[in-house]
């Protein structure tokens, strides 16, 4: 089995979250992103204790096009620090994995 992946990350706005989502779907660097929010984040920012509003991205995808999606959300994302946290998929439903391979970019 390849090493899939979710992505997590957030946005300060749902249009933020869309406009990722559709570059990496595009690109095929992700197979599906879940968009969920609003959210309440509570963070220290420099120094400060901060509580926002966020829109959350759950990106799937596979490990080693984890380089060119990273890429992809910097170049994107408003932020001067974004959230990109990777965990690896330890197992999965069969088909489920067999669809999101053929829907993300070669090699696997």
């Amino acid at each position: 089995m390849p090493d899939y992946i979710q992505v997590v990350s957030t946005t300060a706005r749902k249009e933020q979250a869309r406009a990722i989502a559709d570059e990496l779907l595009k690109r095929r660097l992700a197979a599906c992103v879940q968009i969920g929010g609003p959210i309440e984040s509570s963070y220290w920012w420099q120094g400060n204790l901060e509580t926002s509003e966020e829109w959350q991205l759950i990106i799937k995808s596979r490990l080693d096009l984890y380089p060119a999606l990273e890429e992809a959300v910097l170049a994107l994302h408003p932020y001067d620090v974004p959230e990109l946290l990777v965990t690896r998929v330890e197992t999965g439903h069969a088909a489920y994995l067999e669809w999101m391979a053929g829907e993300l970019s070669m090699p696997g």
